[in-house]
């Protein structure tokens, strides 16, 4: 087993190594691998992994001997004392045969080395057993015997059982298990004996179950083996000192009957000659002359039984028959040993020179003369391929290379060369693309020159264009910079030429300098400078030249080599004319951080302290954020704006490469209004990124109880002492930063006197008109602050009216506190909310969401802050109270009532006692119920019904966090009452369909009275109502196999009888089918009793299994859910609620 073993592991090893070299070192496109070392690491781990498999293999044969074939179980049990089971058993049997299996090897081997298959001959002997041991002695009990290069093995009696697991043992000896089958049989035998009577004849009935017997034997092999029938004929008395002989006939494939007897009467003549011969020694010696008597006389003894087994219909493979009297002293001391004579040589001769339709073969699928098709079929594809691709890649590179002598020809007109090198561009174009996205499927079988040809066609490509493109263009552009600068300083030509100059230079240096090169800026440019080339036509060039530029310009920055040697005289000399004529702006980032740093220190930071002035803001907000004092607008009227300007006077953005170099400076000149505009609004995009950040991350003050919730509110919406109207009246100010409005200090006075001012004063202070560089940061939240006075409300949304709107709630809650059983009015105020009807805090809560979702999301963490989180928590507070008492009032209406009359009975538990379906109605009654009741009249404003889904309201639920675990139960029996209960009352119909099974003749169920019977015949639908009216409910299943007789699966009684019954049952959804499932119960014999249920609703009466083990919680709410649920979005104010 362990040389077996490490075979199998050297088989693997292999595999692993050919398949994981083709995928990691050849092309494929399964694994993408580029460069060489990650396929040296992925070798390397390859070659690790086939290290392992070969140093562990023994301890991963063991692995398996112990956990798959589970062996340690068996010792277990074996050491408790307790009884194998039949599973036991029956691998204990099959052991045996394994075990005597390896020690046919062991002999074999030993006697006639590695290669015994190969060298004997294996006959399966089968027949009944008296007359097998007439034949071969012991055979029946030893299983085996060999002698003389000749196997035998006992194939079992074919009137018997079929010892299936002794065949497939014996398929596991070599690869064909056995040369030939011969059935021995005295059958055939009409010889009459001492006292004048002959044996019974074989029937034609006996011959068929032989012939099924036989087939049997073939399946379970999984060969068909040649038959030869052994006519043993024992009438003819023992005749010791008898010369034995074969004698018998071989048939030829695909034998008739009539061919079968054609072959008997050939054999008379033989019979006769040799049997006088043998009378005339010893007259005892008359078997011949008695089977040519009985050939002669009654051949139809012979001829008609075999006639079956050579049945056009279903033949079986009968290659000869042999007749022989029983064997003498044929037994052996030594075991597994017998006496070979010549009676044997008929079939040793002929089992190996068997006509085709004879030789052993393999039933089933053949995988090797498919594999060998496959394979000729991959090598023909193979060839054929490799023939194709050799044609194509001949012709491209034929095509290529004359392409390239055309181009190349300095005999040849201009615009041929050009058009001869417009080609080439597209093979090589061509080339590259399959290079990066691979080559043709017809271009590849083994022979692709593509990457090669491209490798190769490159370096002369360069040297057939640089003539043709690069050096004209650059003569061309040359002779006009040349122009340029030879003009006269006081010439208004040259700022009339100054764009065009600049983008001549730029174009002379790309060719100069690859890195820079814009193939498609380079080749649109170069056609307006360079219309038509000297010897070429212009309708040729604009036809061909962008496209011929604009490839070699992405070809020059992979191909270095190709640059052009500037002169550096002239490029020095265009450059200092273009900077006297132009500017280029530099880089903004270096400036304006050099700006920030000169103002950084000049002011200090701002605080919430600072922005809301003498107000308590501690009580409501907290946060430790700050707003850098350079993004204020004090900073930005006395120093930012000044220094802006002074940056730009001081530096100038350096020319770009150009116009520039190391040895070149650009002179300073007033900086461009351009320049001062990036920086202004780079320094706002900044401004208003500090103040959004600090005010993002506001968070509001917890309060613990309903009057720190009341004393909050009551800080908020006082004008005079509210921080929310301070820091609301600082972003005024600072968001009209870089106005030209009034001035900063009229502002600041305004919002002085605003705070401190007299009681006439408008609650809420407004600037006419919002037009800034931060109108759109600020803009939504600037909106809030309009004013009412002389005018009408330009927006439904303001501050004044949420502030009023927050003191209606304050002073409602005050109610509720001041009341004399506060509590019972805060449940009263949450229950009108519960029941739909809307109140004073509700809707401010709704109105502050309004509020914040206009801010925008930019505001969406300051917004939820200020006007959604408080309205939340004052709603917390009267929920949370509101909320225990419905737990309460759910569990006392509901739940007790439901735990009494349900709680230990089934389906909710697996007991004997069952619920009573009427009584369940009650509660799970759609219009009715009690469940539906409540929900409707107690939670109709939190949680309503959408199909059979009960769903929180997403406006009113805000705060409440309802019990996932309730939810689910109600949706559960929600749908239960949909399906069962749809007419008040319990009440379903389905239909069956019985459905056949191996080894099964009859199957009965009984539902309600209700009896469906199955004998295999066309299965039909039977309707069944659940529960009938009848006086014995229950459900029975019970079964009729092939091999005994009725008995009973399950008989299980009461109104749910029917239900416990599908609870034992396998489900599984029907093919094809949305209203069809199939149900199977496993029989005591391991058999399958099969229906298929049709429901007309939903899962029909698979939908109360849901009911197992089911417990209606007795919670509504989480309330300490809902509590840190509201922490968290303090804690988190980015988050988007609307």
């Amino acid at each position: 087993m362990k040389k077996k073993k490490r075979l199998s592991s050297w088989l693997i090893i292999l595999l692993i190594v050919v398949v994981g070299g083709f995928l990691i070192w050849i092309e494929n496109p399964l694994v993408h691998l580029i460069t060489t070392e990650e396929k040296l690491a992925l070798s390397l781990a390859v070659a690790g992994a086939c290290l392992f498999i070969l140093f562990f293999d023994d301890v991963f044969a063991r692995l398996w001997q112990w956990f798959i074939l589970q062996s340690f179980i068996q010792q277990l049990r074996k050491l408790s004392g307790k009884r194998p089971h039949r599973d036991e058993l029956l691998s204990a049997h099959v052991d045996k045969y394994n075990e005597e299996l390896k020690s046919i090897r062991l002999y074999l081997r030993h006697i006639y080395g590695r290669s015994w298959p190969r060298k004997i001959r294996i006959l399966l002997v089968t027949g009944s057993v008296a007359d097998v041991e007439r034949l071969t002695p012991k055979l029946t009990q030893e299983l085996w015997q060999e002698d003389q290069g000749t196997l035998l093995l006992w194939g079992g009696d074919p009137a018997t059982h079929l010892d299936s697991d002794w065949l497939i043992a014996l398929s596991k000896l070599r690869r064909r298990p056995a040369d030939g089958m011969v059935w021995v049989t005295s059958g055939l035998d009409r010889l009459p004996d001492i006292e004048g009577s002959a044996r019974p004849a074989l029937s034609l009935d006996t011959m068929d179950l032989l012939s099924h017997a036989l087939s049997r034997r073939y399946v379970v092999l999984g060969w068909k083996l040649p038959l030869y029938v052994w006519s043993l004929h024992s009438c003819s008395g023992d005749q010791p000192g008898r010369i034995t002989q074969p004698v018998g006939c071989l048939l030829p494939a695909k034998c008739s009957p009539q061919t079968l007897a054609g072959q008997l009467a050939v054999l008379i003549p033989h019979l006769t000659g040799q049997g006088i011969q043998q009378a005339c020694t010893d007259p005892q010696y008359h078997f011949l002359l008695s089977l040519a008597d009985q050939l002669t006389r009654k051949p139809e003894t012979v001829a008609e039984p075999l006639s079956v087994l050579v049945n056009p219909y279903r033949p079986l493979p009968l290659a000869g028959v042999v007749f022989s009297p029983a064997t003498l002293g044929g037994e052996r001391s030594v075991k597994h040993h017998w006496g070979r004579d010549n009676r044997w040589d008929i079939i040793q001769d002929s089992v190996l020179s068997l006509p085709a339709g004879l030789k052993a073969q393999k039933t089933g699928f053949s995988w090797t003369k498919a594999c060998a098709l496959t394979a000729a079929v991959l090598l023909v594809l193979w060839g054929a391929s490799m023939a194709v691709s050799f044609i194509a890649n001949r012709s491209l590179v034929a095509t290529a290379h004359e392409q390239l002598q055309k181009a190349s020809a300095e005999k040849q007109p201009q615009v041929a060369r050009l058009q001869a090198l417009t080609e080439l561009q597209k093979t090589l174009a061509r080339l590259e693309y399959r290079s990066r996205h691979g080559v043709p499927w017809y271009t590849r079988g083994g022979l692709s020159q593509n990457n090669a040809l491209l490798s190769a066609l490159y370096p002369r490509y360069g040297e057939v264009a640089q003539p043709l493109l690069r050096d004209a263009a650059a003569k061309h552009l040359r002779q006009e910079l040349y122009a340029f600068v030879q003009l006269p300083p006081e010439s208004p030509l040259r700022e009339r030429l100054a764009k065009s100059a600049y983008d001549q230079l730029k174009l002379y240096l790309m060719l100069a300098r690859p890195e820079k090169m814009d193939a498609a800026w380079f080749s649109a440019t170069l056609m307006r400078n360079w219309p038509q080339p000297a010897g070429s036509t212009s309708s040729i060039w604009q036809g061909s030249g962008p496209s011929l530029l604009e490839f070699y310009g992405a070809s020059l920055a992979s191909h270095p080599q190709w640059r052009l040697h500037a002169d550096d005289m002239l490029v020095s000399q265009a450059r200092t004319l273009l900077i006297g004529q132009m500017g280029r702006r530099n880089s903004e980032s270096t400036l304006y951080q050099k700006m920030l740093a000169q103002v950084a220190n000049q002011y200090a930071d701002m605080r919430l302290a600072d922005m809301t002035g003498d107000t308590d803001a501690e009580r409501l907000f907290t946060t430790d954020e700050v707003v850098p004092g350079m993004f204020t607008r004090q900073a930005w009227d006395e120093t930012v704006q000044a220094a802006i300007d002074k940056v730009v006077k001081e530096r100038r953005e350096e020319m770009d490469w150009v116009l520039s170099d190391s040895q070149q400076r650009t002179p300073q000149q007033v900086s461009p209004e351009a320049l001062k505009q990036r920086l202004t609004a780079r320094y706002f995009a900044d401004y208003s990124g500090a103040w959004l950040d600090f005010l993002n991350s506001l968070r509001l003050r917890k309060a613990a109880t309903l009057s720190d919730a009341i004393d909050q509110l009551t800080l908020m919406a006082d004008v005079r002492q509210s921080p929310l109207v301070a820091l609301m009246n600082t972003l005024n100010v600072q968001g009209r930063a870089g106005e030209t409005g009034e001035a900063i200090a009229d502002s600041l006075v305004k919002s002085a006197k605003n705070l401190l001012g007299s009681e006439k004063r408008p609650a809420i202070d407004q600037s006419g008109g919002i037009h800034g560089p931060l109108d759109a940061t600020f803009g939504p939240v600037l909106a809030l602050m309009v004013s009412r006075d002389g005018g009408t409300q330009t927006s439904n949304l303001n501050l004044q009216t949420f502030l009023t709107r927050v003191t209606q709630v304050r002073l409602r809650l005050q109610q509720v506190t001041n009341a004399a059983d506060p509590q019972a009015m805060t449940q009263a105020l949450a229950q009108t909310v519960f029941q739909g009807k809307a109140v004073d805090l509700t809707e401010t809560r709704d109105y502050g969401s309004l509020v914040a979702a206009g801010l925008g999301q930019e505001w969406s963490g300051f917004g939820q802050t200020v006007f959604v989180r408080p309205m939340e928590q004052a709603w917390q507070q009267v929920l949370t109270p509101a909320a225990e008492s419905l737990n309460s009032q759910w569990q006392s209406a509901v739940v007790n009532d439901w735990n009494t009359a349900f709680e230990g009975r089934y389906p909710f538990k697996d007991a004997s006692s069952e619920v009573s379906l009427p009584l369940l109605a009650k509660y799970l009654n759609a219009d009715s119920g009690r469940i539906t009741r409540f929900l409707q009249t107690r939670l109709n404003g939190v949680l309503h019904k959408e199909g059979s889904h009960w769903v929180p309201d997403s406006i009113n639920a805000q705060g409440l966090t309802f019990n996932p675990e309730f939810l689910q139960a109600v949706d559960t029996l929600s749908h239960i009452s949909d399906v069962v209960f749809t007419r008040g009352e319990a009440g379903l119909s389905f239909e069956l369909r019985p459905g056949t099974a191996d080894g099964i003749m009859q199957t009965t169920l009984v539902i309600d009275s209700q009896k469906l019977t199955y004998m295999n015949q066309m299965p039909t639908w039977k309707r069944i109502n659940w529960p009938a009216d009848t006086e014995a409910p229950g459900a029975a299943l019970s079964w009729v196999s092939t091999q005994a007789g009725t008995r009973q699966y399950a008989d299980m009684s009461g109104v749910w009888g029917w239900i416990r019954l599908l609870d034992q049952a396998t489900v599984s959804r029907y093919a094809g089918s949305g209203s069809s499932w199939n149900l199977s119960w496993r029989a005591h014999d391991g058999r399958p009793l099969n229906y298929t249920l049709r429901t007309e609703a939903g899962e029909g009466p698979l939908a109360l299994l849901k009911l197992r083990n089911f417990i209606l919680p007795k919670t509504i709410f989480s309330i300490r859910a809902s509590a840190i649920d509201l922490q968290a979005k303090d804690g988190d104010n980015t988050e988007e609620m609307y």
